[in-house]
């Protein structure tokens, strides 16, 4: 599967974790899935709630996390995703990532911030048997802004 995000919503992903740095971000990514890819329609910013080790983990507030599942659904949109920045390190996950997943059939999006400055972003999906993530394709979805 692919991951279709526009340019706008790339770069909102990259502008959080630059923003957050030199803590991990997090977010949900809202759409659909379509032929062949999901669709990403919203990127909600969340606040990292992990107040031990916010530089290299991140915990969305529960409360927060059910308030943003329910409104997509009131829209008519699904959660169909994730996404986190990786400061310092690679847009990869890492084996807390792997071992901390809890669905196969998401995107599991990282951003890299190499010293505030977004670079890398990738988008993995957890195997079924929750033993890797598969790295998936990223393309560009058409603009949603108007000229």
């Amino acid at each position: 599967m692919a991951l279709r995000l526009t340019a706008e919503q790339h770069a909102a992903i990259a502008r959080h974790g630059e923003q957050a740095y030199p803590h991990e971000c997090c977010g949900v990514l809202l759409g659909g899935a379509g032929a062949g890819a999901r669709e990403v329609a919203e990127v909600v910013p969340m606040r990292n709630a992990n107040t031990e080790s916010p530089r290299n983990r991140f915990d969305f507030d529960p409360k927060e996390h059910l308030a943003v599942q329910r409104q997509a659904r009131e829209r008519g949109l699904d959660v169909i995703g994730f996404y986190h920045s990786h400061p310092d390190h690679p847009a990869r996950p890492s084996q807390y990532d792997l071992e901390h997943a809890a669905w196969p059939g998401y995107s599991y999006v990282i951003v890299s911030v190499a010293e505030g400055r977004a670079a890398a972003l990738n988008s993995f999906e957890l195997a079924d048997d929750r033993s890797h993530f598969i790295q998936e394709e990223i393309t560009e979805a058409a603009s949603l802004s108007r000229p």
